[in-house]
């Protein structure tokens, strides 16, 4: 990715312990590191409880009120009943990016059997792209690894800047 491209991102950390401050959030950091070396410009950064109205609240905030290019959510992806981050999601895209979710799954199968079970989501809500990750730094960065050579198309389709033509290597 070019370094003349600029784009803004946003950092929703799923977790309750993060969110009383009884644990230290890695997987948002991890994400900040892979971004902003390549023109990422942190705009919000959140920790909120496994709650679907918190979650959805701060989703909101970032593609409605901040017009974040992409947000991001770490953690809350899994089969815990506490895990609600997928459903919160879908209540707040306007359209899905099944894409998305489908490669990094592929990409962390490789890795591991367990990446089946991730019930990670991506969409789309007015110019945002929304992509779900999952809450370990490691996890982080396998999956954005995956997102990152699309990212910069995929947001300046968004943006209006670029056309839908899909060009082969």
């Amino acid at each position: 990715m070019n370094k003349d491209f600029a784009f803004t991102f946003g950092i929703i950390t799923v977790s309750d312990k993060g969110s009383r401050g009884e644990r230290k959030d890695e997987s948002g950091p991890a994400a900040e590191e892979l971004l902003k070396p390549m023109g990422g410009i942190m705009k919000k950064y959140m920790i909120v409880p496994d709650e679907r109205e918190d979650i959805k609240k701060a989703i909101k905030e970032m593609a409605d009120s901040l017009n974040i290019d992409m947000i991001l959510t770490s953690g809350g992806t899994g089969f815990s009943p506490r895990d609600v981050t997928p459903e919160a999601t879908l209540e707040m895209i306007e359209r899905i990016v099944p894409g998305i979710p489908e490669a990094m799954r592929a990409e962390s199968l490789k890795a591991t059997p367990k990446a089946m079970l991730s019930r990670a989501m991506a969409g789309i809500r007015g110019r945002s792209l929304i992509i779900n990750l999952p809450g370990s730094p490691k996890g982080v960065r396998e999956c954005l690894s995956v997102v990152i050579p699309v990212l910069r198309h995929g947001i300046e389709t968004l943006r209006g800047e670029t056309s839908e033509c899909a060009e082969r290597n």
